[in-house]
């Protein structure tokens, strides 16, 4: 009964962040972000309209950027960390199933996975990240890219699936 009243709090925070779309009314998006049962750090700005899962777990940093149309499939957990900007229709997909034996149906049982976004990444527009990945520090997604292993630090990944391109240099 618990988890049915949680998924409706979600639904329905989600549902009044989505009516304040666009660069404004931040803090406000913020609390009921917070209110939905995310954690939420300052000074993150949420563009909207985002799309959250009902059972995923998600911590959010400092100094955030959500764009248009985030959205988090799947029943796993996500950890975003500080000063990250993440461009419009960006997909974490944090849940799958195995691929069955029978020949019904092959989407066998659900898996649930991690996906960790260190502190200084930009995630490029419509680009998905799914299963337990980590993209480190200070690292760079292209657009339209699929990242399906661990982002080294300080790098730009681009493609589908995403590789390896060059190592970014610290000013």
């Amino acid at each position: 009964m618990k988890l049915f009243f949680r998924r409706r709090k979600r639904a329905f925070c989600l549902f009044l962040i989505n009516r304040f779309c666009g660069t404004s009314f931040f803090k406000l998006k913020r609390l009921l972000l917070k209110w939905a049962g995310c954690k939420v750090g300052k000074g993150t700005k949420i563009v909207g309209p985002i799309y959250l899962g009902n059972v995923a777990e998600i911590k959010i940093g400092n100094n955030v950027w959500l764009g248009t149309r985030f959205s988090v499939y799947g029943n796993g957990q996500v950890e975003i960390g500080d000063n990250i900007d993440i461009a419009p229709e960006v997909i974490l997909l944090t849940g799958s199933h195995k691929i069955s034996n029978q020949t019904n149906r092959r989407a066998g049982e659900g898996v649930s996975y991690k996906i960790k976004i260190e502190s200084g990444c930009w995630i490029g527009a419509r680009s998905t990240l799914m299963g337990n990945i980590t993209v480190k520090s200070g690292s760079v997604i292209g657009a339209c890219s699929l990242v399906k292993n661990d982002v080294k630090e300080n790098s730009l990944y681009f493609g589908s699936p995403a590789r390896h391109v060059r190592s970014l240099s610290i000013e």
